[in-house]
Order: C-alpha cells, then structure tokens, then sequence
C-alpha cells in the first residue's frame, strides 16, 4: 500500500516586504488549527527569518542538514503554542545564498520525504527569481503568489508566474492579495493581476484570498508572536483562517 502524502505549499513572492513570511507562518498555524499535522520550512535561504519572527532560537537549521552536521529531524522545532512545526533556516549565511544545483536537489529531496511525516509543508521561499527559488517552487503541489497593490509587486508578481508555468506545466498556482485597504479593493488587484495572466500568458489564475490590511500584523512581528496566538480575532487573522480553509487541504 502506498503512504498518503501531505502537500507542499510554497508561499513566493517577487519582490520582498509584501509579508510572505508572516503568511507562512500565520497560514501554518491557521492550518495547525484545521488540524493538519504542519511543518514550516524556512527556504529564504541566506536571509531566513522565521525564526526571528517566530522568537525562536535554533540551535541546529538547514545548513546543518545540508553540511551533514545534524540529520533533518534533529533540526526541526516544535512551536508549542502556535501548533506547528518549523524547520529554520540561518539569516546572512553565504553557504546558503546560492545553493549548487545538487544541493537544491537535497533539499527538495527532503521536502518530498517531509510529506511522508507532515499533512503540509509550508515553504517559504526567497523573494525573487534565483534558480534554487524556482527550482523549489516547481515542487510545490500549490504555489501562493503574494502581491500588494503597488506597481512594482504586480509586476514582479507576474513574472514568477510566468516562470512558475514555464516550469511546472501542471502546476497549481494561485493569488494571495496582503495588505489591502479593504476586500473589494484587494478583489480590484487580483483582477489586474489575473487579467494580465490571462493576457500574456493564456492561463487562468485564481485569487485564493484576500488580506486586508491591519496595524495588528506590524505589532505582532515585533512582538516576536504569531498573529493567531496574540490577535485571533483580528482582520488579518480572519482573512487568513479563511485562505487556509480555502485552500482545503484537509480532505
């Protein structure tokens, strides 16, 4: 008998400060909640933060695992009050910048045997284009494409994309809209987004959620705390609960 498999979700975005890593770790913890067994893996290599939004302090992370200095499993942490797990990753490190195509390899060697231990792994992937990031993202079963409302990020949004459906022909790509001034302006964005896909690139891509923007968001990353833990019933706490439920990775 064959091992069911959880999903990989890969949270990319192509530029950075549109909040993907605090999606991927408030979305990890809205899935936590559906009941998934979920496991964060922190693939911004070279400027990993999740564990610094998260408060964390690992002692071992992917470069570990990759080195041979620790195996996978002793690498990853357990978020307690958040109800997930996370494999972290080590900020300003140049062995993980520009990882050689055999270690993308590895490590999406291990994000596959992963799905044999976790309902979903979420990966956060880098800002921007590097080969290790679309190779990574090629992965995922379902790719979040985060975008705001500026120009910039509508562009650079579109351009992974367009990789993503370059690289992975039956791919399962879809639009998350972060810091929206309300739903029906969020809605306005994706319709932007979406049209220029089906322009240009003949696909269509869906809107998976809307985000709409909250101070909230800001006071909890300083604060070290997941959003869900600290501001449960919060606006972009509920948006996310509801992209997690959208996303239904349950069944």
């Amino acid at each position: 008998m064959t091992a069911l498999r959880g999903r990989i979700v890969a949270i990319a975005s192509g530029k950075g400060g549109v909040g993907k890593t605090w999606l991927s770790i408030t979305l990890s913890q809205a899935l936590a909640q559906r009941g998934l067994r979920v496991l964060l893996v922190d693939g911004d290599f070279g400027l990993a933060n999740v564990d610094v939004q998260l408060g964390l302090q690992p002692v071992r992370d992917m470069f570990g695992v990759l080195t041979g200095r620790c195996s996978f499993e002793s690498a990853v942490l357990r978020h307690e009050e958040a109800g997930f797990d996370v494999m972290p990753g080590r900020s300003g490190s140049g062995g993980l910048a520009e990882l050689k195509p055999e270690a993308v390899e590895r490590v999406g060697e291990m994000l596959r045997d992963a799905t044999l231990g976790w309902d979903a792994v979420v990966l956060d992937l880098g800002a921007g284009l590097s080969a290790a990031t679309r190779r990574l993202a090629a992965l995922a079963d379902t790719l979040l494409v985060v975008a705001t409302d500026e120009p910039t990020s509508l562009t650079d949004a579109y351009a992974v994309l367009k990789l993503y459906g370059h690289d992975r022909l039956d791919g399962d790509a879809r639009i998350v809209i972060n810091q929206a001034r309300d739903e029906q302006a969020g809605r306005r964005t994706g319709v932007t987004l979406q049209r220029a896909c089906q322009t240009f690139l003949l696909r269509d891509i869906p809107v998976a959620g809307i985000l709409r923007r909250d101070d909230r968001v800001a006071d909890a990353i300083r604060r070290q705390a997941p959003l869900l833990c600290r501001y449960p019933n919060s606006m972009a706490a509920m948006d996310t609960v509801a992209l997690a439920r959208q996303l239904d990775l349950t069944g």
